[in-house]
């Protein structure tokens, strides 16, 4: 295969920049943001940026605003309890389905994406606590085979994520969930319910930390 045919297609990776915007929070949730301006800051064309819109619009992450704008949407408290519900079901299923497929090597790199979590945690580093704690859930969640449930917990995060970055920005990295521990205790005794449990727990803390930040006007 030549280098060109593994490049990525500029518009996937236009929509994979933004994504990750919205995912870990540079776009605040409510603050209208121009598509010249999005534009600019990804360094990409009109049409792969439109694109990139149009397809986040359509997973509820982005809305647009007319005057050429877009927004990240705010989290009402009945989109929240919606989310919560999904999530607390789907994500946990995914982590007992993910428990059969466990390698070393896997449990040793889900080992280390935890060690970037607790290190962003300790110096306060909000971004390297998201970006890590992502790739931890998303590298367990991808060895379960389940590609459907896998799709639906991407749509979740993005639509939780914004909200999440504004209360750990509040409330600084240290208060943040990480419950990783019990969950990679659970992957080396093989104990696929004790994992489901644990990612289960380590989601209700950051729902409820978002819920009260909800409740006090602060999301």
């Amino acid at each position: 295969m030549t280098d060109d045919a593994r490049k990525v297609p500029s518009h996937e990776l236009t929509y994979v920049r933004l994504r990750d915007m919205v995912l870990f929070g540079a776009l605040a949730p409510g603050q209208p943001v121009t598509i010249q301006g999005l534009i600019s800051d990804l360094g990409a064309g009109m049409t792969p940026v439109r694109e990139a819109i149009r397809r986040l619009t359509a997973e509820g992450a982005l809305e647009p605003q007319g005057n050429r704008r877009v927004t990240v949407p705010r989290l009402e408290p009945g989109i929240l309890d919606q989310l919560a519900f999904a999530r607390l079901t789907i994500e946990p299923r995914l982590a007992e389905l993910a428990a059969a497929n466990l390698s070393p090597a896997l449990i040793a790199r889900l080992q280390g994406l935890d060690a970037t979590v607790n290190d962003a945690i300790r110096g306060g580093d909000v971004t390297a606590y998201l970006t890590a704690n992502h790739a931890f859930h998303f590298a367990l969640y991808e060895a379960s085979g389940a590609g459907v449930l896998l799709d639906m917990a991407r749509s979740m995060w993005l639509r939780f994520g914004p909200s999440l970055r504004v209360v750990a920005t509040l409330a600084g990295a240290s208060g943040l969930p990480d419950q990783h521990a019990e969950a990679l205790a659970a992957m080396r005794a093989g104990d696929g319910a004790r994992l489901a449990r644990a990612v289960k727990d380590d989601i209700a803390q950051g729902v409820e930390e978002v819920r009260a930040a909800l409740a006090r006007g602060e999301v």
